[in-house]
């Protein structure tokens, strides 16, 4: 009896330590990251110090407490109870890690639908601080944020933020150009927010969903073609062929008209647009329209839209952002995109009741 009460007891204290060395049962144990997709962020741990470089050019170091870090490294003990969020993409990450309780700023409440974000501003539990270029002082302090997750971009405008000492984090998940790297992004914020373990696991899903989807859609033999976007100021913001859009249109079984260029994005005029799409498949919009966007809301925007191939067969894709949360969800819901498109490419390949998230055919 006694050499079985020690086996078990050996067996139980194993798979405790084993439970720990895997960062299962442990308050204290940190889930390891792996980067897969993203490129704009690498991980690297090293004797209970986590290192973080983002863009190649900005180092951090997140430690549990007042530690030594490497030189060129910028410490941030972990983790952070209080934050402030620049961009709809970056909130969608807490959001999904359900951290809302860490931000306590935000530029401002414009398109905003997440309810739980719109009670916390009208409590007072997290302040806005206005727009790039105009940011309110008095309101970054009042958050009294240990970091500042900032989206650089070539206006600047963060002067006033750097006179602070705050400690300010790139976000660059809007350069990925592969539509999992840019959810990826979830892992660098649950490592900030002591995420980690929810991080891998909500990524494990939307991975496994994604390329799931993106396997059944390789194998149709008809690869319809797509067009995206539409004029504005006289000119057509074309989505380039390196762009995380034209990728999802890949993965989704389609060809995107711009296949070849080797851009993430560039203006064009009209005719060279058509010259290049006029008898593409299908058309891909996303707008803000005030009331209920229709073929002739387009055609009244631009005459010459009705010369598209897809304008004549009503083969217009569309997502109005006035009545739906795109950028919010959007960049954590990845496969979702994936299956919108592929409900309207092949809609042989999802459930007859599907019921599309962000993006439908116009009627």
């Amino acid at each position: 009896m006694i050499i079985a009460l020690a086996a078990v007891l050996c067996g139980c204290g194993g798979s405790k330590s084993q439970q720990q060395a895997d960062g299962d049962g442990s308050a204290d144990s940190t889930a390891a990251i792996t980067v897969k997709y993203a490129t704009g962020f690498s991980v690297k741990d090293t004797a209970g110090i986590r290192l973080v470089d983002i863009d190649g050019k900005y180092h951090f170091a997140l430690t549990k407490a007042d530690e030594d870090v490497p030189e060129g490294y910028t410490r941030v003990q972990v983790p952070i109870e209080r934050t402030i969020c620049m961009t709809a993409l970056q909130l969608s990450n807490f959001t999904i890690l359900d951290a809302h309780d860490v931000v306590k700023g935000i530029t401002g409440t414009k398109n905003l639908f997440n309810k739980d974000i719109l009670a916390r501003v009208k409590d007072g539990k997290i302040v806005k601080i206005g727009m790039e270029g105009n940011f309110d002082t008095e309101m970054v302090l009042a958050a009294n944020p240990q970091v500042i997750f900032i989206s650089p971009s070539k206006r600047g405008g963060y002067d006033a933020i750097k006179e602070t000492g705050i400690t300010l984090v790139p976000h660059l998940g809007y350069k990925e150009l592969d539509p999992l790297g840019q959810a990826e992004w979830i892992k660098l914020v649950g490592m900030f927010v002591g995420k980690e373990r929810e991080a891998n696991e909500v990524f494990a899903g939307i991975e496994s969903r994604y390329n799931e989807l993106k396997s059944k859609a390789q194998k149709v033999v008809e690869h319809p073609t797509v067009l995206s976007g539409e004029m504005h100021y006289g000119n057509w913001h074309a989505v380039g062929g390196k762009n995380y859009l034209a990728q999802i249109f890949r993965d989704a079984g389609a060809e995107y008209v711009i296949n070849d260029d080797e851009t993430s994005g560039e203006d064009l005029e009209f005719e060279k647009m058509y010259s290049i799409a006029a008898n593409a498949d299908y058309w891909r919009i996303l707008n803000s329209y005030p009331d209920e966007f229709s073929y002739e809301a387009l055609k009244a925007s631009e005459p010459r839209n009705e010369l598209f191939k897809a304008y004549k067969e009503k083969r217009v894709i569309y997502c109005n952002m006035k009545q739906t949360p795109y950028y919010e969800i959007s960049p954590v819901k990845p496969d979702a995109l994936l299956k919108d498109f592929v409900a309207i490419f092949h809609p042989e390949l999802v459930e007859k009741d599907y019921q599309p998230v962000f993006y439908k055919l116009l009627k």
